[in-house]
Order: C-alpha cells, then sequence, then structure tokens
C-alpha cells in the first residue's frame, strides 16, 4: 500500500503527519499499489479489479460499494486504476478516487475473476484506507488555491484564541492536535455519532451541520458539556484545557459528553474535527458579540427611573467575546458568490431546526445582508451587527428610547495571522464601515429578508447631542487597585449638573452579572463649553471574593442631565492582566534525546491558592500531562520539572496551564526548535 509517511502516497497527499499505521489519501487525486500475483500478469486473458466498500451494506448506488475496473487513462476526478509498471509476478497501479467521493475508513478487496466464478483477497485490516477531503484538488468542494493558507488551515496542528475585549485583546495557544494518535479515528466516530448517513460524507456542507450539533452536548450527547456559571465539580473547568486531544479522545473512549466546555473549547474541537477531515478550518472570535434572544437586531437593556439597569427586565446579553469556525467550501446550494468561508458554531445557543446548532451560514451572505440564504444567517447576522438601544419604562408603560449604541456589537472580529501567532482583523469580511451607504443598504436588504428590526416609531428617542459622556480604565494587574476616570464633555453654553450612576459588576465573560462589587454615585458639575473627568476607584479588596475565571468586569456609568432630564448611557467590559506561567527547557533539545521542560509561577495574590493543576502538552512531542498542587502561599514560587524524549525534528509548542479555586486563566506557552539527532 505504501502507507510509510515517507512513501510516496502520504508525501504527495499531505497525510504524513497523521500518527496513523494505516493508508491515508485525500479524494480525487491519484496513489499507487502494488499487487503480488502467484504469476506474470498477462492483460489480454486476466481480469481482475478493485473494490472499496463501507459500512454494513455497501451499494454502488450510495457510494459505499466502489468496483473499480483497471483500464486505460486516468479521468480527473474520476474512480480508476491503470497499470504503470509490471515486474515479474507483481504489478504497480495507479489509482484515481473520485472528487467526489464519502470520506471515511474503506474496506479494500482485489477481486479475480476465474473460470470457477470471482475469487477476492480475503479480508485484511492492514490495508484498510482512508479517503479525506482534499483542498489541493480544484475539483473538491473544499478546494483553496493558495498554499500558505492550505498550510495554516489545514495541516497547522496549533492556533490561537483571542480572547479579553476589544480595547484589550488576549491570546493563548491552543493544540488542535488533528493528526495525533486516534484523533482521526475519534473524528469519524463523531459522524456516526451523530447519525449522519454515510451516502451524505461526502458533502462538507452536510457534515459541518451535523458536527455543529454533535460538538455540544445538548440534545444529542454530544462531545462537550457546557457549563457557565463557574462550578465545575466533577470535571475539568474550560480554562483548564490546553487543546482538542484530550476531550476528543476520552469522548472516543467514554461515549459520554466530556465536562467542561464553554465556547473557545466547542470552537477549538471544531476546529480540530474540521482540519482532520482536509476541511479548511480558523477559529474566530467577535468581540461585543449580541446574544439576541429574538433576533431583533436589537439589544435591549432597560433602565429604572434613576437610570441604573433593571436587570428582572432586561433579557439580551452582550458576550464579551465569542468564538466560531469559518469552514472553507463551495456552496452549490446557494446562487453564485456565496462560496468560501462559512460560519459554523458548536457553542450552544439557540435552537436551529429543532437542535443546537447553527451553520453554515456564508459570510458574504452575512456581509451583504443576503440573510434569506441557509443555514442561520440571521441569528450570526445580529450577533455582529445589532444595536444596544437603552430604554426607559415610564410609569404608564411607554418606553423611552434614552440612548442608542450602534458601534459596539461585534465591533472587532479577528483570527490568527497565515503563517505567524499575530492576530488578523477581519472585521470587514462580515460588514460594511460603520455608517457606510454600504452598511445602511445591507442593513435594509436584511430586513427586507426577515431580519426583524424594531423601527424606532413605536417609541419616542430624542438623542442627547450637547454632552458626552465616555470612562476609560487604567490597564491593572489582577489583585491590584486601579481607578476609572469618567469624563464628559459639554459641547454647549449652558452649565449642567449630572447626577452620575456608576455601577461596577463582576460578570461571566457571556455578560451575565454575578455580583455589583461596586455602587458609587456623584454629583458633577459641567462647565460651559468644556471637559472635566473624575475618578473613580477600584480596591481589590472589593473585587477579589467575587471574582470569576475570565477576571473580567463589566462597568456601566448612567448620567441623568438635572436641567433637561436627558440620560447618558455608557458601558464596557474590562480585563485584569492575569500573570503566566514561565517556561524554560534544560539539555539538548535534539530528536531521540531526554530534555527536561521547567515550569514556573508565582502566586501573585494576597491570599493562598488552594487546588492548584498545572496542565503541560507540546502538540506532536508531548502527550498532556498533569500534576497537582495542594497550595500554593502568597509570593511563593512553585516549580515543576517534567522530563521527556521528543521524537521528531522541527519547530514545537509547548503550552501550559493553571487552574485553581481563585486563579484560572493562567497559561504560558514556549516555541522550541528542536533538531535533528
Amino acid at each position: 500500500m505504501f502507507k510509510e509517511p515517507q512513501e510516496i502516497n502520504k508525501q504527495e497527499h499531505h497525510t504524513d503527519k497523521y500518527y496513523n499505521p494505516k493508508l491515508i489519501v485525500r479524494r480525487g487525486q491519484a496513489f499507487q499499489i502494488q499487487i503480488d500475483f502467484n504469476r506474470p500478469y498477462q492483460p489480454q486473458s486476466d481480469q481482475f479489479w478493485l473494490e472499496f466498500l463501507m459500512g454494513r451494506y455497501p451499494q454502488q448506488n450510495k457510494g459505499t460499494y466502489i468496483p473499480i475496473p483497471v483500464g486505460g487513462a486516468l479521468k480527473p476526478g474520476q474512480w480508476g486504476a491503470k497499470v504503470i509498471h509490471r515486474e515479474n509476478n507483481s504489478i504497480r497501479l495507479s489509482i484515481m478516487s473520485s472528487a467526489t467521493c464519502i470520506i471515511g475508513k474503506f474496506r479494500f478487496y482485489v477481486a479475480v475473476l476465474t473460470p470457477y466464478g470471482i475469487l477476492r483477497t480475503r479480508r485484511n485490516s492492514a490495508t484498510d484506507t482512508y479517503i479525506l477531503f482534499n483542498p489541493w484538488c480544484q475539483l473538491d468542494a473544499v478546494y483553496l488555491d493558495d498554499e500558505k493558507e492550505r498550510e495554516e488551515y489545514v495541516l497547522n496542528d496549533v492556533g490561537i484564541v483571542f480572547h479579553g475585549n476589544a480595547e484589550d485583546v488576549k491570546s493563548r495557544s491552543w493544540s488542535y492536535g488533528q493528526f495525533e494518535e486516534n484523533v482521526l479515528d475519534a473524528c469519524l466516530f463523531l459522524m456516526d455519532k451523530a447519525e449522519l448517513e454515510l451516502s451524505g460524507r461526502g458533502n462538507p456542507i452536510k457534515i459541518c451541520r451535523v458536527a455543529s450539533a454533535v460538538i455540544n452536548s445538548r440534545d444529542d450527547d454530544g462531545v462537550i458539556a457546557g457549563s457557565w456559571n463557574n462550578s465545575y465539580d466533577y470535571g475539568v473547568a474550560p480554562s483548564a484545557w490546553t487543546g482538542s486531544v484530550d476531550i476528543l479522545l476520552e469522548y472516543y473512549s467514554s461515549k459520554q459528553p466530556v465536562r467542561y466546555g464553554q465556547c473557545w473549547v466547542f470552537a477549538g474541537v471544531f476546529n480540530t474535527f474540521l482540519r482532520c477531515l482536509g476541511i479548511p478550518a480558523r477559529l474566530i472570535t467577535n468581540y461585543s458579540s449580541a446574544h439576541d434572544n429574538n433576533a431583533n437586531l436589537r439589544m435591549d437593556f432597560f433602565l429604572d427611573d434613576d437610570g441604573k439597569v433593571d436587570t428582572r427586565l432586561t433579557k439580551d446579553s452582550v458576550w464579551n467575546y465569542h468564538c466560531w469556525n469559518e469552514a472553507w467550501m463551495t456552496r452549490p446550494d446557494l446562487p453564485v458568490g456565496f462560496g468560501g468561508w462559512q460560519v459554523v458554531d458548536g457553542t450552544p445557543q439557540e435552537t436551529s431546526d429543532g437542535m443546537y446548532r447553527c451553520g453554515p451560514a456564508s459570510v458574504q451572505a452575512i456581509k451583504h445582508g443576503h440573510v434569506c440564504f441557509q443555514f442561520d444567517a440571521p441569528f450570526v447576522y445580529a450577533e455582529v451587527n445589532s444595536d444596544i438601544f437603552y430604554t426607559r419604562m415610564e410609569k404608564n408603560g411607554t418606553q423611552v428610547v434614552e440612548n442608542i449604541d450602534t458601534s459596539r456589537i461585534g465591533q472587532l472580529i479577528v483570527t490568527k495571522e497565515v503563517g505567524g501567532d499575530g492576530m488578523m482583523d477581519i472585521t470587514e469580511e462580515y460588514k460594511f464601515r460603520e455608517g457606510s451607504d454600504e452598511e445602511r443598504l445591507a442593513l435594509e436588504t436584511a430586513v427586507m429578508y426577515g431580519v426583524k428590526k424594531q423601527s424606532i416609531q413605536d417609541t419616542t428617542y430624542q438623542p442627547q447631542t450637547d454632552v458626552d459622556m465616555d470612562f476609560q480604565a487604567q490597564k491593572a494587574v489582577l489583585g491590584n487597585d486601579f481607578k476609572v476616570t469618567i469624563t464628559f464633555k459639554n459641547k454647549s453654553r449652558n452649565s449642567y449638573t449630572a447626577t452620575t450612576y456608576f455601577s461596577g459588576n463582576i460578570v461571566f465573560y457571556t455578560g451575565v452579572p454575578k455580583s455589583e462589587f461596586k455602587k458609587h454615585s456623584f454629583s458633577a458639575k459641567l462647565e460651559p463649553s468644556s471637559s472635566s473627568s473624575f475618578d473613580v476607584v477600584i480596591k481589590s479588596s472589593e473585587y477579589m471574593r467575587d471574582l470569576l475565571e475570565q477576571a473580567s468586569f463589566h462597568f456601566f456609568v448612567t448620567a441623568r442631565i438635572n436641567e433637561t432630564g436627558k440620560i447618558l448611557a455608557v458601558q464596557k467590559a474590562v480585563m485584569l492582566e492575569i500573570p503566566t506561567l514561565r517556561i524554560k527547557t534544560k539539555g539538548e533539545l535534539v530528536a531521540g534525546k531526554e530534555m527536561s521542560v521547567i515550569v514556573e509561577f508565582t502566586n501573585p495574590l494576597k491570599q493562598t491558592l488552594e487546588n492548584v493543576t498545572l496542565r503541560l502538552e507540546g502538540p506532536g512531542m508531548l502527550r498532556t500531562i498533569k500534576k497537582q498542587f495542594g497550595r500554593v502561599p502568597m509570593n511563593s514560587t512553585l516549580t515543576w520539572e517534567v522530563k521527556f524524549t521528543p521524537m521528531r525534528a522541527g519547530l514545537r509548542k509547548l503550552i501550559a496551564s493553571l487552574n485553581s479555586d481563585a486563579l484560572r486563566h493562567v497559561y504560558g506557552e514556549l516555541n522550541v526548535q528542536i533538531q535533528k539527532p
């Protein structure tokens, strides 16, 4: 079968990285095998053919039984085989697979016609052959024409997850590990679990749709159970995972949902699944993502008479960030022009056709507002384009819109750059520039196609124009005090006084508040045609007790201009700087030689850390290892040394995470160059 990593098939098919002894080829591209008979082959009189079979009841019309006659010239993208070399009792064949064939693991037979009937080779699992999608083949639905992009979106087994918020982007590495041992089988198992019929497994649209449902455990016992409430008993905290491999292999062996995940975990595992099967894929972060309960492009924040947010009435939430995936494919089911990147999302947010899933939705269609095209485009459109309405309920039940923020939602959409660890801003792939004519046109198109946009007519809204308000938070390290500065700009010729409310909340990154830890109100005197600033000091003692794993605050400032009765409102998420892990290596970095990795961490908090767990992983070099440390007192340093032997040369990444009761989302990473012996 020429199935060794260094032999022709795996080299030419870009499958030499898979840690799997069987033959792995990509569809629509020729591969070679050798057959040994018990006498020389005579083409005039001898008749034989090849057979590929999948599933329990192979059928030719379903693409699960594929007989391949041995004939003349191979036609591109169609099944065929021809003899390319004959020597003694052996022949060498070149086999072409169809560019649309189903993907998965086939059984392989050689059949010979004899005077006594058909003689087949015995069942031999060593000749089983995996056929995958082929982004290098122009006839494949997932064809991608740029070699650098193929290396990134198909062959790179490490990526970057961007988190934090738009003003303060944070990043961490994630090990996709799509080539690691048993991961390919685990990914194929997901299609069995989702009960995708075999005949549909050549279609990337169908595969993405069922996978977005099976990645989460809602309604189908899928791969990962989500948890957003900061208690992760009997499972692993979402922030502790360093990659997808542990999750997929645990699911493959236990068949039970793995606990626990949040959006970047769902997206990381989904990315592994797509790249493993050969579908180009990338992980996307949308900052200030709207979770719009009724997809009306309007996030309603209700204020009470004082101008404070009424948490009872406010149902919509703004996620600091939300991660999803894009998969690259043609869309023959849509009009021309909507192929390319498609949004798929495995995080369970809302149901689609009765299941928790989302996509594939064409990014191009979302940008132009053509949200009538399947699947789930209106929901994604709302995630990146909603407006925030600050609405006050009057005693008589009328709603007064005090403020509309049109630019906050989807203010930054990013992914990892090709060939590096930096950030690539792809906001313009999803939307035209805020306020441009094209943007308004796309919005009108989306509304025409049925995205509900509540008109302003049913509410009264007079914007406040002569006073601007904004605030800035000082860059702060976890465990320290910091200040927030509120600035007013009075553009009128009148003196005003503003009654100002400042509210600091500890929030989940999904924008759902856990507790209000700071309330502060003051009266601000605003002189005509001038700016004035006011500081609010936040002490660490006020926030440390309730802090959640993402070290994320949500500040809300509302001010009522007493002379005019107008209300100003601004809200922002603020991230604290979280300390990092230090990683260093000891000894020579040579394939086949033992080396040491040392992970260090100093506790910066004014308290002892309890239940500390460290994880370390090096994709293609070191399988995940964990170590428990009971307690780490304040200001003390823990050191962990790990010895292992890297097997392959090349540039690799070490990724570590620390998890404890009071502190999560602590990461460290190090690039290491392993030399050839």
